[in-house]
This record gives C-alpha cells, structure tokens and sequence, in this order.
C-alpha cells in the first residue's frame, strides 16, 4: 500500500460509498473509464479484490471493507491538516485562539461577535480563565492572545492597552452606606467584605485600590466566583469590590448600587498580551488590531455602564 496515492483512496471511497463506478464518475467530475483504473491500481496496491459484482450491484469485499475504514480516516486526516493550514493563508477559515479572565465573559462573546461578522469562515475559540490560569495558558502557549487586566511585568510577553476598566464597591439599596456620600475609604473597610480569592486580578485591583487600608479589610467570605459574590451582596451578606462590567446590568437595573467612595471608580485598562516574538496567525493579528482599533468604543456599546461609573476620579 505504500505507492497508494489520496487520489486513488478518495476515488474508492467514493465507488464504496455510492456503490457505483458511474455515480462517482459523476460526483468527482470524471469519467467512468478514469474511476475504473483508479480502483485497479488501489487493488493492485492492496493485493486484493475490493469490490465483487453480483447481477447488476457492486459490493465490498472483505478486504474493502477493512481499507475503506483506514481510507476514510486518511481523508480526514488530509482535511483536518488543510483546515489546520488554512489559518496560515489568511483571515478567512483561520481559528482564533482568545483566554480572557472572567470579568470578560461578561460582554467579550459579543466582541468576538462582531469580529466574526466582518470575518465569515473564522473559527472561534475562547476561554475563561483566572488570572493564575489565564498565565499558565500564555507561558504553555496554549493560547494566541490573553485578554487581562495585569498583563506580566517580564520580558517574554507584550501587552498593550485598548480599554479602560473600571472597579467599583457595590452594595444593595438597601445598605446603610448607599446614601452617604464621599465615603472614606477608612468607613467602607469597616463594612463586610465578599472577596474574590487572593492573587485573582480582582484581589490585586482591590489591593491598589484601597492601599494601605488593605490590612484592616473586613473580609466576611472569600469565595472564587464572581457570580456567587454579586449572589452575596444581593442578599445582603456584605459589600463587595467588583470590575463595573461584571455588574453594569444590576447597576442599570438598580438591584445594586455603586457606593460614592473618595477615589471610586478605580480606572485601571484591559490590555490583550501575547507572547513576545510569537508569530501569530493572521487572524490572531487582524483579532488584536481589532481590540486597539476599536474595542474601547465596541465595549461602551455592547456593556453600558452608567455614567458615573465612566467618570474617571480625581485622585
């Protein structure tokens, strides 16, 4: 079998599937005498019958059956291998590889949405991830481009800003607090605190955010689901810091409101970050100028935040 040729298993396969010379003459744009020779030089390779005649239908023989298995699992493979290169040649067809920390998932299938739209034929392939994880995904080169807030501070990766990002400190209507104005942030670390795990983006956001009041946080519950944290809040268990996108919908709706602490919002940016001198695929390229280009207004679009949430503070 080694001087069998794709042609000649792709030809057979499709006399097998058809169970006819004619038909697969006509599936394959050749001609009935082309197909015929094509499975003699394949039966010749085999050193076996693979078809047998009775009356005026074809079956498979023995030995046909066991090479049309291998032969459909050859054509697949050479598929796979064409769609795994077309990525390479361009925009078009080619499977984009995104990780985002989870405060993304909030509004990034829908930038991945749009990208998709201008691009028909892309694959998409996005993750969720920690931030532990979503660097891990990087280091292992699992991932084309990583979307984070706290890009690496080494030399093996390179990150670029497209997006502000703010945090803010949520409570329920009903809190003590959401009246008050100008709160300090020395009053806020008093109250309750739900708090993502520590070394999450939102722990290391929170720790800039309230500096030297860090140590005397009221930290109630640490619980590694922002979904479960906002759940908390909502049920009056305590106060939580939290990326605005991940509460934009409870804010507009007014289950939640921002607490007016001195310094709040905190204004940090998303940046998409790569792995220095990794050579991206052309859509991993046209993906990134996408989010420089235009994620920041694209994400005002899709994930509304209310307007003091995008008033930047002075601090």
């Amino acid at each position: 079998m080694k001087h069998a040729t794709l042609r000649q298993l792709k030809v057979f396969e499709a006399v097998a599937r058809l169970t006819s010379y004619s038909r697969a003459a006509e599936e394959l744009h050749l001609t009935q005498p082309a197909v015929s020779t094509q499975v003699r030089k394949l039966e010749q390779h085999a050193g076996a019958p693979l078809f047998e005649q009775l009356g005026k239908k074809i079956f498979l023989t023995a030995a046909g059956t066991e090479l049309l298995h291998h032969s459909r699992l050859i054509i697949r493979q050479f598929e796979d291998a064409e769609d795994a290169m077309t990525q390479f040649r361009g925009v078009a067809g080619g499977h984009l590889n995104v990780a985002v920390i989870s405060a993304g998932d909030y509004f990034f299938p829908r930038l991945l949405v749009q990208f998709a739209a201008r691009h028909p034929g892309v694959r998409l392939n996005l993750t969720v991830h920690n931030r532990e994880d979503l660097l891990v995904q990087l280091a292992d080169n699992l991932t084309d481009l990583a979307v984070m807030v706290r890009p690496p501070q080494d030399a093996d990766t390179q990150s670029d800003a497209f997006a502000p990002h703010p945090y803010v400190i949520v409570a329920p209507p009903s809190h003590a607090l959401a009246r008050q104005r100008q709160l300090t942030l020395a009053q806020v670390v008093r109250e309750p605190f739900i708090v993502r795990e520590k070394g999450s983006d939102t722990w290391q956001s929170m720790a800039e955010g309230l500096g030297r009041h860090m140590e005397r946080l009221n930290v109630a519950m640490e619980i590694r689901s922002t979904e479960t944290i906002k759940q908390g809040v909502l049920a009056g268990m305590g106060i939580a810091f939290l990326s605005a996108h991940t509460v934009s919908r409870e804010l507009r709706e007014g289950s939640l409101v921002m607490l007016d602490v001195q310094g709040f919002p905190l204004m940090l940016n998303w940046y998409v970050v790569q792995r220095r001198g990794k050579r991206l695929p052309p859509v991993a390229q046209a993906f990134r100028e996408f989010l420089l280009t235009e994620g920041a207004r694209l994400i005002r679009e899709v994930d509304p935040l209310p307007a003091r949430v995008r008033r930047r503070p002075a601090r």
